[in-house]
């Protein structure tokens, strides 16, 4: 889930490849990095949760089980498991930097008004 929506499903993909924002794909980022996790894994002795995980010898890729999109598509929603705690920390570091945005604008302020000699 981590590359994004399908590419069916990706409203930017498009618009992200046309201006070379994006190089690959959601599906080919995904693609690339169950191919290489793969091996990695083999490599560490470690088996991953996806049963239906096995080489194409005629794509040359790994074919994997599918994705819960539902369970996707709900975080992305922010009904996460962890959207409470990544809300809560971004409220924090917002509350604590205020001193600094304080300070900038301070800053900005006095140099207008020329009390400050640009370097």
């Amino acid at each position: 889930m981590m590359f994004g929506p399908r590419d069916s499903e990706s409203t930017n993909s498009d618009q992200s490849m046309k201006w070379k924002i994006k190089r690959k794909t959601n599906d080919e980022l995904r693609q690339q990095f169950i191919d290489m996790i793969a091996e990695q894994i083999k490599v560490l002795g470690m088996k991953l949760p996806d049963e239906k995980l096995k080489w194409n010898e005629e794509r040359r890729h790994y074919d994997f089980g599918e994705i819960d999109w539902n369970e996707f598509w709900n975080v992305v929603k922010g009904n996460g498991p962890c959207n409470k705690q990544r809300l809560d920390a971004r409220r924090k570091a917002h509350e604590e930097g205020q001193w600094v945005r304080e300070a900038a604008m301070a800053y900005a302020e006095k140099k207008k008004l020329g009390k400050i000699k640009a370097a």
